[in-house]
């Protein structure tokens, strides 16, 4: 059997898959039934945070098993399996080993260093133990991951790398300023009790904030962090619980809002956002969304209502290419008009279009175009022997830039200027809490996951990573070495029960020749044979299980099958035994017989 994972992070998948793909709690219980039941695998455990969707298991077969999770991880993420497959990434055996330790120290995450990911870790190796997911190879795997990371925070500086999302999140709202001097006094509103969002009500308490109101659909849970809160002797913060469906009223009066449920829609809808500051900025705050419909379909009952066209733009005589008129323009008219040097067929209208929209609009464009080609107009077609000097310097500019000129340029647009953000949001959910629309509000300063990912490309990393790393392999490597070691265990542990019995054979067999062999004799004697019988099977075991634990020293089993022709079913059933880690008083299991195998 060997170590697989298949899965998808910030570092192989946008944010936008990342986000779709994300599992519910029950989701996930559902993904690791359906893999330990499928063919290739016998184990599983997934590791599911906001970041990265990863599913490990216990397989015998590389490729069958590297078909069944990527389907399994289709499945079960509602994605399909051709989209999601581009973003996958496999690593197999040692390379699935190094990947875990490096994901537990912090080094694969969004914020390098952080430490949040080991009680990440510790929960998804909790989960799959609760429903008999994880056997042998992942409880060490996973328990030995945790070690790992520990020794990593506590042996190096990673820490100095990194933070946790929740800080880096918190500098990026701050923007550039000490996150406790922009947190001081403020009212803080914190959507969720899962271990992110205490996290984030435990760290804006340490900042300074004068208030943190803990929202939860289950409000027991938001009560007992509350408490935790109020009751800390690190904090000095007022803490409260109150039902999701406050929340409406208590963004009202909220300097910073954190959110990051479980939610499968958004919690935090732009019109919410909007009401929440009507009175706290000044001018309209609505005009300034765009519709979750898209450009196009802006376009209602008030379509015949009288508009006002965006003016087309002259430049040095030349007409714009396009419609003679707005008539039938699909272009919604009004969010356009007020974009400085722009006609309705500028690049400004079509920005951010959807394909099937910008071909409706082409469709407008090329309309118009063929009909004033048919139909012409004055300045509107050049006639060679009267325009012979225009078309002369047409051709000289063209020959010298090598290509023709635009016939219009936009004219510089100033961007209107943004009142100081009055309400700030961090969204750590996945998928998103908060509507994405809700940037484009004036007085709120939204930062989200796709955004941190953005802010952390660029942050600089601790020369303690080269350290981590070299934790990393070196613990990569005795990991596999002891994984090996163990895979020949049972086979040594067969080889010496057989010794026994030849022993105990040959003891009883004495016995009935010597009948009257006294009770000391025959002790010392079978003592004797014993250890004539140890110290010949001593070297060799002990040379063989070292052999074994270097790469490629995995054939040394079968050859000592071989060699002392031992029963297959027995070596099995030593493994079986072995495998029992339900049960401590296992003789298997003991660590007196670990180390005599």
């Amino acid at each position: 059997m060997s170590l697989l994972v298949v899965g998808l992070s910030h570092r192989s998948a946008p944010v936008s898959i990342l986000e779709r793909a994300a599992l519910a709690a029950d989701t996930q219980t559902k993904l690791l039934q359906d893999t330990v039941a499928a063919e290739p695998a016998t184990e599983a455990a997934v590791l599911a945070t906001c970041n990265r969707i990863e599913l490990y298991a216990d397989v015998d077969k590389f490729h069958a098993g590297v078909a069944e999770l990527s389907t399994l991880l289709a499945q079960h993420s509602g994605v399909g399996l051709d989209e999601l497959t581009p973003y996958l990434y496999v690593h197999y055996e040692d390379r699935a080993v190094h990947h875990l330790f490096s994901v537990a120290c912090g080094l694969d995450s969004m914020v390098v260093g952080e430490g949040q990911i080991l009680g990440q870790i510790k929960d998804s190796l909790a989960t799959s133990q609760e429903l008999h997911t994880a056997g042998r190879l992942l409880n060490d795997l996973f328990q030995q991951s945790l070690r790992v990371g520990k020794r990593a925070h506590s042996e190096t500086g990673i820490d100095r790398a990194g933070q946790s999302l929740v800080t880096f999140g918190l500098e990026q709202l701050a923007a550039g300023a000490p996150v406790a001097a922009w947190a001081a006094g403020k009212r803080a509103l914190v959507i969720g009790a899962g271990s992110m969002s205490s996290l984030a009500a435990a760290t804006l308490a340490r900042a300074g904030v004068a208030e943190v109101v803990i929202a939860n659909r289950t409000l027991e849970r938001a009560e007992r962090l509350a408490r935790i809160l109020t009751e800390s002797d690190d904090t000095y913060v007022v803490a409260r619980a109150v039902p999701m469906e406050s929340v409406p009223d208590e963004l009202t009066r909220a300097d910073v809002a954190v959110s990051c449920t479980g939610a499968t829609g958004l919690v935090l809808t732009a019109e919410a956002v909007a009401q929440a500051l009507e009175g706290r900025v000044e001018g309209p705050l609505t005009p300034s969304l765009p519709s979750p419909a898209g450009a196009g379909s802006r376009r209602t009952a008030d379509a015949d209502a009288p508009r006002t066209s965006a003016p087309a733009v002259v430049r040095d005589g030349l007409a714009p290419l396009g419609p003679d008129s707005d008539d039938d323009c699909p272009l919604d008219l009004s969010a356009v008009q007020g974009t400085a040097g722009f006609s309705v067929l500028g690049e400004a209208a079509v920005a951010g279009m959807g394909a099937a929209e910008l071909e409706q609009h082409a469709a407008w464009v090329d309309k118009g175009a063929a009909e004033r080609t048919a139909r012409p107009s004055a300045g509107a077609v050049l006639d060679p022997e009267t325009e012979t000097e225009v078309i002369t310097a047409l051709a000289a500019t063209v020959a010298t830039v090598g290509r023709i000129p635009e016939r219009r340029r936009p004219e510089a647009v100033v961007p209107a200027p943004r009142p100081e953000p009055v309400l700030s949001l961090l969204d750590l959910a996945m998928p998103r809490d908060v509507d994405a629309a809700v940037h484009r509000l004036p007085g709120v300063r939204l930062v989200d996951i796709e955004s941190l990912a953005e802010a952390s490309a660029d942050a600089p990393m601790a020369s303690d990573v080269d350290q981590v790393r070299g934790i990393v392999s070196d613990e990569v490597a005795a990991f596999g070495a002891a994984l090996r070691a163990a895979h020949i265990t049972p086979t040594v542990v067969a080889l010496r029960s057989m010794a026994a019995d030849v022993v105990a054979n040959e003891i009883a067999r004495l016995e009935g020749r010597l009948p009257g062999l006294d009770a000391k004799h025959r002790a010392e004697i079978t003592q004797t044979v014993r250890r004539v019988v140890d110290k010949l099977l001593h070297a060799p075991t002990v040379r063989i299980k070292q052999l074994a634990a270097e790469p490629g020293g995995a054939g040394y089993a079968d050859a000592l099958r071989t060699l002392f022709d031992l029963d297959p079913e027995t070596v099995a059933s030593v493994s079986r035994a072995d495998e029992n880690t339900d049960n401590p008083e296992n003789p298997v299991n003991t660590a007196e017989n670990r180390g005599r195998a």
